[in-house]
């Protein structure tokens, strides 16, 4: 502690809510070099006094008892190669949560400091990252997100390599002749010019385009992908890259699946796809006769929306079945068209183009869902649910059904599980054990021979997905990043929409791209620890194969050697702590995040006789939303239980069940875990960590029945960001529960 300095701010009412003199002889204790008190820490004169000391060698640690480390992050920041920072909330935490010159408020911020001191003593530097980074972006899908990606990234500075299957750039709208307007007064179609685009990226000199291939292989992590590309001809190529922008776009729901529509059962009923076809070709007729047809009937959310089929909107059929109409009245004015929809969707402009639409004549707008459609001389849709609650039936020469759209992407975790299924069964293991991977093997067979971007990940070869086979993020917060760091992912592949979203979405995954890029080349995480520069250390020397770190990691950050060892990618490593949390042998550990570091906060905890009747709480809060919420709940100057010890965690997933032994073994009477909430509609930031946290309370479970505990004494309460009103009353809530159930039997052992 010889160069440990101790600064403590007495401003924003932490002057006047606790007795400084107190603190500092907290710190001097401590055997701190140096413990100034000042009236305003994060003034200039304040920071310049300390960074002389830095700057001087008198100091490599500084514990700054002031603000919540979530602001003031401008002025308190120092570089982290030379100095390690350690911020204690007293402000928020003390001052503007407890009432002043209060004993347990006293107690408090003694604690808090104590705790601050104890974790800045186990701090290490962070080891520089001496990697070479390959600044090419792969853009995998030629549509019209892959190509707007790949135009941006150009413009950036990058080198491009864009790989797409067919023949020729443009995805979907390479065989469409009109789009919806795009610029004022938004009443008429507008060229389509995404073949323009194409056009231009062929010419342009950093952009590499490779028609006709598909990735064989990606191996590696940020900034130095390797990847090998298949042309039609089987000629391989292999190149480096640093980051990927997966722009494979979607494909049509399959109308075979809709028989009671008419598909399949009549040649005149057709798909969008099909009718979009047709239009580009400048024709419109029955495919039984060839005869321009008198009537046309689109049927809108064809599969969409619907709890068997697709239960999401599919974003743009109803842009694409306004455009149809009008091409149909511009090229065929003397052709009805009827529209039946439940809920016709027009966002901004396509509002106006939607009235423009609707003035046309010979046009119908029915409200209803079509439930049957039959054919006899003419096809007849019967439609229900209409606005004025009679069931109609509608004639018709020809029937659009405007299906939805499914993402063109691969399951890389269902892969992984189908080989694995496979494997087991050709190892002959117990009979129960084949019969249960013959039974996934029948439940996952779908997703054979899907891969697209065939990643060489311990997880699987593609991006893990959500339930509807969109790829899965926090889609929130970072909507392109996927669960592989590095990888992106634009355009309709990520979520439903129309071209206009799609080229925007383009630029956004482009954007992300370059930044990943750019991270790497300084050595830094990206999302949502952007600008971390610690990396994970490993101390395999205790590791005993488990496979824990390398099941729960949400990133693919740890592959596996043949024994079981993980082998650590640290590029692809988002800094969550989650393998941390999850080894029961403790071997991995951040320069700044580490289970002695805690631990140490723990054991610093004073904890009063159980005669005091003082109970003392650890409330582990997870640093993304949880703690946030704290602060938020502060800043209003709300009052909480005196007897919680904040620790903040990078996720719940990062909580190692050893601290929770740790505070109970050690006199705390209750551990409250304080996280996002888990589940599809997850605000969780590293995507696991909340699931991971419940799961694992079977092991907390049993640690607090080998210590003869209540298992009152654990609690895991999961929140949202915009919940901070919460917070108080879930502390309050716990710490009565505490008194109900008594003091801890190991106080004072």
């Amino acid at each position: 502690m010889e160069r440990l300095g101790v600064f403590i701010c007495t401003g924003c009412d932490i002057g006047a809510a606790v007795k400084v003199e107190g603190l500092e002889g907290v710190a001097k204790k401590s055997g701190a070099a140096a413990c100034v008190s000042h009236a305003c820490l994060c003034s200039p004169e304040a920071v310049a006094q300390m960074r002389a000391k830095v700057d001087a060698g008198e100091l490599d640690r500084l514990v700054l008892a002031a603000c919540s480390p979530r602001v003031k992050t401008d002025e308190f920041r120092f570089d982290p190669t030379k100095v390690v920072v350690e911020r204690v909330s007293l402000r928020e935490q003390v001052a503007w949560s407890q009432p002043p010159l209060d004993e347990n408020t006293q107690m408090l911020a003694e604690d808090l400091l104590r705790m601050g001191l104890a974790r800045a003593a186990k701090l290490t530097f962070p080891k520089p990252l001496n990697e070479t980074i390959d600044r090419t972006v792969l853009v995998v899908g030629g549509g019209v997100a892959g190509m707007e990606a790949a135009a941006a990234c150009a413009q950036l500075g990058h080198q491009v390599v864009l790989v797409e299957r067919k023949d020729k750039l443009g995805g979907h709208l390479a065989e469409t002749k009109d789009l919806p307007p795009a610029t004022p007064p938004y009443d008429v179609l507008h060229r389509n010019t995404a073949l323009d685009v194409g056009v231009e990226l062929h010419g342009k000199p950093k952009i590499r385009v490779l028609l006709g291939a598909r990735v064989k292989e990606i191996a590696g992590q940020p900034g130095k992908f390797t990847v090998q590309v298949e042309t039609s001809k089987s000629e391989v190529t292999t190149f480096t890259v640093g980051a990927v922008v997966q722009a494979t776009g979607a494909v049509p729901y399959d109308a075979h699946k809709l028989p009671h529509l008419g598909y399949g059962r009549s040649r005149n009923v057709l798909t969008a796809v099909e009718l979009e076809a047709m239009l580009v070709r400048g024709k419109l007729s029955r495919p039984s006769n060839n005869a321009t047809p008198q009537r046309v009937v689109f049927i809108q959310c064809a599969g969409s929306r619907d709890e068997k089929h697709l239960k999401y909107c599919s974003a743009e059929c109803c842009g694409r079945t306004l455009k149809q109409v009008a091409a149909i009245h511009r090229d065929f004015p003397q052709v009805e068209c009827v529209v039946v929809f439940r809920d016709l969707r027009a966002p901004g402009q396509l509002e106006h183009f939607y009235r423009a639409v609707q003035e046309q004549p010979n046009t119908l707008f029915v409200r209803g869902v079509a439930a049957e459609v039959t054919e006899s001389e003419r096809l007849v849709v019967k439609v229900t649910e209409t606005l004025l609650g009679d069931d109609v039936n509608i004639d018709a020469d020809l029937v659009v059904l405007a299906v939805g759209m499914v993402p063109a992407a691969a399951d890389g975790e269902a892969i992984r599980a189908l080989t694995d299924a496979r494997k087991r069964v050709a190892r002959n293991e117990s009979e129960t054990q084949v019969q249960l991977a013959n039974a996934l093997i029948e439940t996952l067979k779908q997703h054979d021979h899907t891969e697209i971007l065939n990643l060489t990940y311990r997880q699987g070869p593609d991006l893990p997905a959500l339930g509807y086979g969109f790829p899965d993020s926090h889609y929130i917060c970072f909507p392109y990043e996927t669960r592989r760091t590095g990888i992106y992912a634009a355009g309709t592949v990520r979520a439903p929409m129309d071209a206009a979203q799609a080229a925007d979405d383009g630029w956004g995954a482009a954007l992300k791209a370059v930044q990943c890029i750019r991270a790497a080349e300084r050595g830094e995480a990206v999302h949502p620890r952007a600008g971390d520069i610690g990396i994970a250390d490993f101390f395999l020397q205790r590791c005993t194969q488990c496979k824990r770190c390398t099941e729960e990691c949400p990133f693919g950050a740890l592959d596996e050697d043949e024994k079981g060892t993980p082998q650590y990618n640290q590029l692809r490593c988002r800094r969550c702590g989650i393998c941390m949390g999850a080894c029961p042998e403790r071997i991995v550990s951040f320069p700044d995040y580490s289970v002695d570091a805690v631990a140490s906060m723990i054991k610093a905890i004073q904890v009063p006789d159980a005669e005091d009747e003082k109970p003392r709480i650890v409330a582990f809060m997870c640093e993304n939303d949880a703690l946030p919420a704290l602060d938020d709940i502060a800043l209003q100057k709300t009052k909480w239980n005196p007897w919680v010890r904040v620790i903040p965690v990078r996720c719940l997933g990062a909580v190692n069940i050893v601290w929770i032994a740790d505070s109970l073994s050690g006199g705390i009477d209750g551990v409250l875990l304080v996280g996002c909430k888990p589940g599809d509609d997850y605000q969780c930031h590293y995507i696991k960590g909340s699931e991971l946290a419940n799961k694992r309370m079977d092991n907390v479970r049993e640690t607090l029945g080998r210590l003869a505990l209540e298992p009152e004494r654990v609690q895991i309460v999961e929140l949202g960001r915009d919940e901070f009103w919460r917070i108080p009353q879930v502390l309050d809530d716990f710490a009565a529960t505490i008194t109900k159930v008594g003091a801890n039997p190991y106080k004072g052992f």
